[in-house]
């Protein structure tokens, strides 16, 4: 009961530091250097066309991310992600079950997808697309993503220089062997992601 009072004391304490807090969109005043995700704050969500009828989405719950940034010069920065495809969730476990098998991302023989950054572009003060190989289920192919920064500043909490940024794409599954049920369930596959990535020593 008291570490509970106590608890809530340092929350309510802090509550009017955090209020000012507001991460700069200012690119170049990020710090430069290497960068890992916060995988408690990444997520990348999939979605597509079900007959027609409604959406359908899911996410991959299980990736790391590390990102190489130069603030001054950021088509020179870098990321790589790997997924681990066994953490796929639609929340539908027969669903997930029918991902994860041979019929579709086969994880027991292909245990990771993952993207290589090959390009960025800036094409605003917040925004940029970049491109990169995504490998799915064996198969390679160039995706382009639309990316947002969404800003950077010394975590309020950690203490640590935190970057964030939204991304979004889209990819046909077809390419990637993964078409089965195509046209009846959508080949385009949209990605949603967003991540915050935590600078390293």
């Amino acid at each position: 009961m008291l570490k509970t009072i106590a608890l809530l004391t340092a929350l309510t304490a802090a509550t009017p530091a955090f209020a000012q807090f507001a991460p700069s969109t200012d690119l170049g005043k990020a710090e430069a250097g290497e960068y890992v995700l916060d995988r408690n704050h990444g997520r990348i969500i999939f979605s597509y066309t079900h007959l027609g009828y409604s959406t359908s989405y899911g996410l991959f719950t299980d990736f790391a991310a590390k990102l190489h940034f130069e603030p001054q010069d950021p088509t020179k920065s870098a990321v790589e992600v790997t997924i681990n495809t066994n953490g796929i969730d639609t929340t539908v476990p027969r669903l997930d079950d029918m991902l994860k098998s041979p019929t579709y991302f086969d994880v027991a023989t292909y245990p990771t997808a993952s993207f290589k950054s090959t390009k960025l572009t800036v094409t605003g003060p917040t925004t940029g697309t970049m491109t990169g190989d995504l490998t799915v289920h064996g198969v390679t192919r160039p995706v382009t993503l639309d990316v947002t920064f969404n800003g950077a500043a010394p975590h309020p909490a950690s203490k640590v220089f935190t970057m964030g940024f939204n991304a979004t794409g889209q990819v046909k599954r077809s390419e990637f062997g993964l078409g089965r049920s195509v046209p009846l369930v959508g080949d385009d596959v949209t990605l949603t992601i967003s991540a915050e990535f935590d600078h390293t020593p």
